[in-house]
């Protein structure tokens, strides 16, 4: 079915998966249409050179979002959201030529994971149940991903995964922008900001190795003969191989007696064996004798030097071989006892863990961490589950002097009914107890939810102060009438003890108003978190649409995936890279800044 501007194709009726498992109902038809809608023009190449570079870690799974779209998609919703509001926050930057575009480009890392190089897919495959396939395949290639994260053997390879894809990008990146002298930030969101972050903790130590190592000395190599030596070497060989009877009468200054050998059939070989006296018999006299016999004694003494030196260059490389074997031996050894220890009887092995505590108390798998070609700007973490992780590997605090080695700025988002997304700043400086920092609008404006609710609640407050005041007042003239009616004294100091009691409750909840609100607004500037984010705050909370404040549970997935297309977030993250160049935005609503 199609017309000129439509073509509709129904596709056959699907096949089993490879769980046996085959999809209910008729598959939605692929419908292709002519032309591309609302776009008026398509400029052709970039819109201009990179201000900033930004890397984008995604979480568990092939997916990033309930649309089940891939990682490249969702970036590429960061990138189209980030030039839009190029165009409407940083406008003065654009003018000024200070503003150009920021790129983001997704690291993949899920692949690897469960490529046919590890082979956990097909060992999860001979395990897994055959009922409900769909949902078990889904926690096989989606949630297990939290499980592999904590074991040491695929911690390392998602490790070395990330790190090698981010050099990857950086060395193509840097080939097509040559003249690129713009920062570099990292995105992480969901499990890829644990990742990142624990990249980032240990970065700046010895490359390839974990801080708990020590270096060695390398043992030195046996010394080789050099190229010019081995030549040298050959060139003697061949000339003293090809040297024949004639040639060493010739160079000798022999040769009239060279027909008196000829006759007697002497070569090379039986010249070497005769004696003086046989050549005195050959009627030579004895000064070519000397000759003969002081070249055959350097003949000899070479054949024995050239003997010894095969001998020594096999010694050496024997001992080299042996040197390198038992240094491949001893390196084995010892990651086999880091990573594997037995227990019972049988094939039952257990992997054995040592956790590094490092310099900040950061308890990590012991696992080698692959150095950074580059240095970072900022660090973003969206929908993280960081602080849930360090609390789970026993970390109480971190405290307030942890930072990351090469990156200053560090900026904790989340949703606040994202459920898998937790705070950072109460585990850097526990004494501090404030409510995360709320993200403005891109507007200019809080949500019209939030708006209300405040008024709202400085409404009931102010009503509340009003009652109590009231409540006050009432009772101290009741008070002092019953005083000025009563001669009874017992009935006076009844009275007394109890308008005391009313006064003292008055007064405390006067006081627990007061530093309710204290906590609520506390002043942004006498707070200090810790050296983590230059001393600033880590936490930012987005604002729920108003539908979502209905029902938090209703939303609670949803908002774990919000990020990707809120121009909430990315105005966070332009408003930070683009502060180190002195450019701020200009949201509408608010005064110019």
């Amino acid at each position: 079915m199609h017309n000129p501007n439509v073509i509709v194709h129904f596709r056959q009726t699907a096949q089993p998966d490879e769980w046996g498992t085959t999809p209910d109902g008729q598959m939605r038809p692929r419908v292709v249409k002519r032309g591309v809608d609302d776009v008026v023009e398509i400029e052709d190449g970039e819109v201009g050179p990179a201000d900033h570079l930004v890397f984008v870690v995604h979480g568990i799974g092939p997916v990033c979002d309930l649309r089940f779209r891939s990682p490249v998609e969702c970036v590429d919703d960061f990138r189209a959201v980030s030039q839009m509001l190029i165009h409407t926050h940083f406008k003065h930057g654009v003018d000024e030529g200070k503003v150009h575009r920021v790129e983001f480009l997704p690291v993949h890392w899920h692949k690897a994971l469960h490529g046919d190089a590890t082979g956990v897919d097909r060992q999860l495959k001979k395990i897994t149940l055959p009922s409900i396939g769909r949902l078990r395949h889904f926690t096989n290639d989606t949630l297990l991903d939290i499980l592999f994260y904590t074991s040491p053997s695929y911690c390392q390879t998602i490790a070395e995964t990330v790190a090698s894809e981010m050099d990857r990008l950086w060395d193509l990146f840097l080939t097509r922008n040559p003249r690129f002298v713009g920062g570099v930030s990292v995105v992480g969101h969901s499990l890829g900001s644990l990742i990142a972050f624990d990249l980032l903790a240990h970065q700046g130590m010895s490359a390839g190795t974990p801080s708990t190592e020590q270096k060695t000395p390398p043992e030195p190599e046996p010394q080789e003969e050099t190229p010019g030596e081995q030549q040298e070497e050959t060139a003697q060989e061949q000339e003293e191989e090809e040297l024949s009877l004639d040639a060493l009468f010739n160079k000798l200054g022999l040769d009239e007696y060279k027909e008196t050998f000829q006759q007697e059939k002497i070569d090379m070989e039986s010249l070497v064996l005769c004696s003086e006296a046989d050549l005195k018999e050959m009627g030579v006299p004895m000064g070519p004798r000397k000759k003969l016999f002081g070249f055959l004694k350097e003949q000899k003494t070479a054949q024995e030097r050239k003997k010894r030196e095969a001998e020594d260059r096999k010694r050496r490389e024997a001992e080299r071989v042996a040197q390198e074997a038992a240094r491949k031996a001893a390196e084995e050894e010892r990651q086999r006892q880091q990573q594997q220890a037995a227990v019972g009887n049988g094939n039952i092995t257990s992997l054995h863990v040592d956790y590094d505590t490092g310099h900040s108390g950061i308890g990590m798998p012991h696992v080698k961490y692959p150095q950074l070609k580059f240095n970072l700007t900022n660090f973003f973490a969206l929908g993280s589950p960081i602080g849930m992780f360090l609390v789970t590997r026993g970390i109480e605090e971190i405290g307030e002097d942890f930072t990351l080695p090469t990156c200053p700025n560090f900026f904790n988002i989340f949703h606040p009914f994202d459920p898998v997304a937790y705070r950072i700043e109460p585990i850097v400086n526990p004494t501090v107890d404030v409510k995360p920092v709320l993200i403005p609008h891109h507007k200019g404006r809080k949500r019209l939810h939030l708006e209300l609710k405040e008024s709202l609640s400085r409404m009931g407050t102010d009503l509340k102060r009003v009652i109590i005041g009231a409540a006050k007042k009432g009772w101290t003239s009741i008070h002092d009438f019953a005083r000025a009616h009563s001669a009874n004294e017992d009935v006076q100091a009844d009275l007394d003890s109890m308008a005391d009691n009313i006064v003292q409750e008055i007064k405390e909840e006067e006081e627990r108003m007061q530093v309710s609100e204290a906590v609520e607004n506390p002043p942004p500037e006498d707070v200090q978190i810790g050296k983590l984010n230059k001393g600033n705050r880590i936490d930012y909370v987005l604002q729920e649409k108003p539908i979502e404040s209905f029902n938090e549970y209703l939303f609670a997935l949803g908002s774990h995936v919000c990020y990707w297309e809120s121009e909430d977030t990315v105005l966070l993250l332009m408003k930070e890279i683009y502060s180190t160049s002195g450019v701020l935005p200009m949201i509408p609503g608010l005064h110019d800044r």
